[in-house]
């Protein structure tokens, strides 16, 4: 990640320990003027000021480093120390002291984490101050270090947060790319549907309606995916999938109907079905028949072959429940908490579609402020369980 001086700035603002740093080398040492600079090969920063002498460098204010003695700073990584420019055989006569109107000085480098130069931690002063205690050097020196560890404490919280920003913002625009993908091709799906209708009905050759029949078979698949696509859009958007509430008087009839489809296109599996008459309660029909045809078509994919699959709706304790039950090979425990993760390996439609049909079983659940619940063993088989409170308003 590249930073911009702006960018350094920022981030010495954020440490909310460097305005009492600043406080403490002030008064302990007697200068009157401290500052945390950023630092480079030709620009002096300053990004936290503490100015009692009206010294008139502000936050942001800029100087060439040619003109301060942290060029040297920045080339040796090295502190300088000065009690007294004027008594000083090595900068009494220096031009930075001359410009800037200091007599006492002392600044110690703030390195990076990977030991690169950030800046530094200064300060100075108009008059002289004894600074050749060994213990205003440590005092800096363990400053210069605690603020490498709050920058680059700082730095690296800035880098997740824009990461997080980024991965958002692409997955906000993927799925809303999957949302507009899936409206535009609703448009030429519906034509070849009504199309291939129409030709099932008026055809009188055998082969033209049998085409027909297969065109029209496709199209229902692709819709259906087409709807999926939908469905977890709306769903990793944060949307939710939407219902159609309703009084539901006739529900058993619908996943009944959802039964017999199923039969039909899958004759040689055996589908047994416990659904009696139920009371009325709020739902969506059409969202729950979803979900049974997503279980059961889920169940036939990955139950034996030889076992029936087995519907159950009930009402128990105030709760609607939808049970679909298949012997065969376990689910192994690991992988029961992602099985209603979108493109699951364990999901139906890893086979013939997208992989969301357990995804979008899951949504439709927690739509209706009920659950999705799994057992599965060796013994006894898999069953699936959705559960919702009943609602009769």
């Amino acid at each position: 990640m590249v930073r911009s001086i702006l960018d350094d700035l920022l981030t010495v603002q954020r440490i909310s320990a460097v305005p009492a740093i600043l406080q403490v080398v002030s008064e302990t040492t007697g200068l009157r003027f401290a500052a945390v600079a950023r630092v480079t090969e030709t620009d002096w920063t300053a990004c936290a000021v503490l100015d009692r002498i009206e010294f008139g460098l502000k936050v942001g204010g800029e100087l060439d480093i040619t003109t301060t003695l942290c060029s040297e700073i920045h080339a040796s990584h090295r502190p300088i120390i000065i009690s007294q420019v004027s008594a000083d055989p090595d900068y009494c006569n220096h031009h930075t002291p001359q410009m800037y109107g200091f007599e006492s000085y002392i600044s110690v480098p703030v390195l990076r984490a990977d030991g690169s130069m950030f800046g530094t931690l200064c300060a100075l002063d108009p008059l002289p101050r004894n600074l050749s205690d060994p213990a205003t050097l440590a005092m800096f020196e363990s400053f210069a270090r605690l603020l490498t560890l709050q920058i680059d404490a700082e730095e690296q919280q800035q880098a997740t947060r824009a990461a997080l920003a980024d991965e958002r913002t692409t997955g906000h625009q993927r799925e809303q790319f999957i949302a507009l993908l899936g409206h535009d091709l609703r448009t030429p799906l519906a034509s070849i549907q009504a199309a291939s209708d129409l030709l099932v009905r008026r055809s009188a050759e055998r082969d033209t309606k049998q085409l027909a029949e297969h065109v029209r078979a496709s199209s229902q698949r692709a819709s259906r995916m087409v709807d999926d696509l939908l469905d977890f859009a709306r769903g990793q958007l944060g949307n939710g999938i939407p219902l159609n509430w309703t009084a539901a008087a006739n529900l058993h009839l619908t996943l009944l109907q959802v039964v017999n489809e199923l039969r039909t296109a899958h004759p040689r599996r055996v589908i047994l079905e416990q659904v009696p008459e139920l009371p009325v309660f709020a739902c969506d029909p059409d969202r729950l028949a979803q979900l049974l045809a997503n279980l059961v078509t889920n169940a036939l994919h990955h139950g034996a072959s030889t076992g029936p699959v087995i519907v159950r709706a009930e009402v128990v304790n105030g709760h609607f429940q939808l049970a679909v039950h298949n012997r065969g090979t376990p689910i192994p425990a690991q992988r029961l908490e992602r099985l209603f993760r979108a493109y699951s390996q364990e999901d139906d439609t890893s086979r013939s579609g997208l992989g969301l049909g357990l995804f979008i079983v899951d949504q439709v659940a927690k739509a209706h402020g009920g659950r999705m619940q799994v057992s599965s063993n060796a013994d006894v088989g898999t069953t699936f369980t959705f559960s919702m409170p009943i609602r009769r308003d």
